[in-house]
């Protein structure tokens, strides 16, 4: 008979979820006639800062001779806020260091907007998009996916939700519902739930609940879908060429059950989807004719998710400092013609990094009122936006200020928060549940070292070798595991030689970290410089563990796709996250609950949320969706 208390948990949760979910409708329809009375009082100038969301990542006073994190308010910051009356600022990890420093920042930044307050905003995905340097980071959307739980999902959701209101943050770009598959996707992968639309659906939908019910605005992200591309927009502009059906089917459907259960705000992708739009433009870049991306698309951004997916919330692009978009149209020209095509609230709109670029702010806004100005934008469709933002803030609590804690109380209550004990404990069970073990043959793991074996520890980089020895040496000390000596191979841009054989042979057991990004088609073990390090040592690494008969576990730390190069290894898991030890804290929970696995202190459960396409036999897959073993019996979970 299963317990009942889960069942109970679940219907609680589905009920305040969804309950939940009609009664901010309410206010969000009340807060509509209030925020139309505000925008009829606003001037255009007032209007189109309320439309734009820097960035003040990095700052260079008037008084210093270098660019500087910027942590800390000045007056030449705050003047900007007020001159241009901005809607929102977005934070990155260059502001948010310390749990103190950051209440007092956004502190900060809503009293330089006293008259409508700010929609303060970060990217704290969860998993390996995580900005602040004190908090819970969690395993991220793969292996929330890996774990299949949507209580997990809501707990993340809800326990982000929570340190950023303590912090003053206000609005998170989470969650990313782009359903990852593409295995060579560079820039998604493990941000993503699963190459499974019912599975990213249901997860996205509990994340962005569990964030809402924190007060925190929530943005679905990448809109249309970022998951099938093989280019990162940081860099280049990738294409999606899916037919109308099969994207409707597909990338469209989380963000429309999402939309349906009332989201807040959708975040564009930087993509050409030639379905919906196939639009050219002339690229300033090369003069060539290129595709108007979905971020610049009236036709979808208008046309798909106003029209057709019935979405009313606030539309926010990615930054438009990105390659794919400020390399062909331009900073300028691609704020209006965002504009033009129905997004709100224009992201990092300009760089300013100090008050000599103060003119690029100006010339936007300057942009913006002549295509209001000569027609180009209704400027009843500015109205429109702006009432959309100030909705949203009325919604979410942000409008009017209504916190009059000091700042020490504000800092009192975050530190006890942020990054708490109750908070790190969920983190670390919801990552022990999403490791994956896809092999593990003649019972290789666990491992049971005696007292004083030798463990070689091999990974890309020092913070992965320091996780997993960090770890191991946590169990030591809490008696799960005898005393043992370690050694470590950090392989970075390195090349096998003779000497790290000899490591190989002296040990008892081996541990490997994998991380690679994008499978390399055909794999060459001949290879003899680092140019191919990311496969070809650690694969020299499980070859001559094989060859001395040392036992040796693969542990694939960030796509499981990169599981493909390694069909030999006896033992393989999957931990879906990179990150890890630095300045005395884990970076991710991920490692450290791969290594729990290895050594027995744990039970994976977790099971393939995409398939593992094979690297040697293009066009099979290796292991398929759903696939995960028993660690113990070796059957299939």
């Amino acid at each position: 008979m299963k317990p009942v208390f889960p069942l109970i948990l679940s219907a609680v949760l589905f009920l305040s979820c969804f309950l939940g979910a009609s009664q901010t409708e309410a206010a969000a329809s009340s807060g509509s006639t209030d925020a139309k009375q505000i925008v009829n009082r606003m001037t255009l100038d007032q209007k189109l800062g309320q439309m734009l969301m820097p960035d003040f990542r990095n700052w260079q006073k008037k008084s210093e001779s270098s660019l500087q994190a910027f942590t800390k308010m000045n007056e030449e910051v705050a003047g900007l806020i007020k001159k241009y009356q901005f809607g929102g600022v977005i934070l990155f990890s260059e502001n948010v260091k310390t749990t103190k420093q950051t209440v007092q920042l956004t502190d900060a930044y809503q009293k330089a907007s006293p008259n409508i307050p700010l929609i303060l905003s970060i990217d704290q995905e969860g998993g390996i998009v995580t900005r602040l340097g004190e908090g819970t980071n969690f395993p991220g959307n793969m292996a929330l996916g890996a774990a299949r739980n949507r209580i997990n999902a809501y707990q993340t959701g809800t326990i982000i939700g929570k340190e950023l209101s303590a912090l003053g943050i206000n609005t998170d770009f989470s969650p990313v519902v782009d359903i990852n598959n593409n295995p060579d996707n560079p820039v998604i992968g493990v941000r993503s739930f699963s190459s499974n639309r019912e599975l990213t659906a249901r997860l996205g939908l509990y994340t962005m609940k569990g964030l809402q019910r924190q007060n925190i605005a929530s943005a679905l992200k990448h809109f249309p879908g970022h998951g099938d591309t093989d280019v990162d927009s940081h860099y280049g502009l990738p294409l999606v060429s899916h037919n109308q059906k099969r994207l409707r089917e597909v990338e469209l459907y989380p963000f429309q059950r999402a939309i349906d259960a009332g989201a807040d705000m959708v975040m564009t992708a930087h993509v050409q989807f030639p379905a919906f739009d196939d639009t050219t433009y002339k690229s300033k870049l090369d003069g060539s004719d290129i595709l108007v991306p979905a971020t610049l698309s009236k036709k979808v951004m208008t046309g798909l998710l106003r029209q057709e997916m019935g979405f009313n919330g606030v539309i926010v692009t990615d930054a438009l400092n990105m390659k794919a978009i400020a390399d062909h149209f331009g900073q300028e020209e691609a704020v209006v013609m965002a504009v033009k095509a129905g997004v709100d609230i224009a992201l990092m709109p300009a760089s300013v990094t100090s008050l000599k670029e103060e003119q690029k702010f100006a010339r936007v806004i300057q942009v913006l009122k002549e295509a209001v100005k000569n027609g180009d934008i209704p400027e009843h469709q500015i109205n429109k936006s702006v009432e959309r933002i100030i909705s949203l803030k009325i919604k979410r609590g942000i409008y009017p200020a209504r916190n009059d804690d000091s700042i020490k109380e504000k800092i009192t209550k975050a530190q006890k928060i942020v990054g708490s004990k109750r908070h790190l404990k969920a983190e670390k069970k919801i990552a022990e549940k999403a490791v994956t073990v896809l092999k593990n043959e003649q019972h290789t793991l666990p491992f049971k070292p005696k007292k004083d074996s030798r463990i070689l520890i091999v990974a890309p980089y020092e913070e992965q070798t320091a996780s997993i020895e960090q770890t191991i040496r946590d169990l030591i000390k809490r008696k799960k595991m005898k005393h043992v000596s370690l050694s470590k191979i950090n392989f970075a841009n390195q090349v096998f030689n003779a000497e790290y054989e000899k490591q190989i042979k002296a040990a008892d057991y081996i541990i490997t970290g994998s991380y690679v990004v994008k499978n390399d088609p055909v794999i060459d073990d001949t290879v003899s410089d680092s140019s191919k390090w990311a496969t070809v040592f650690p694969r020299a690494v499980m070859k001559a563990a094989l060859q001395h008969n040392k036992p040796f576990v693969l542990m694939s730390l960030r796509n499981p796709y990169d599981a493909a190069n390694f069909e030999e290894a006896k033992a393989l898991i999957a931990v879906y996250g990179f990150k890890g030890y630095a300045n005395g804290r884990y970076l991710q929970p991920n490692i450290p609950a791969g290594v729990r696995a290895i050594f027995g202190q744990t039970k994976p459960k977790g099971t393939l949320p995409v398939d593992i396409p094979s690297v040697t036999k293009p066009g099979n897959t290796l292991y398929p969706y759903g696939y995960g073993l028993n660690i113990k019996t070796g059957k299939q979970l």
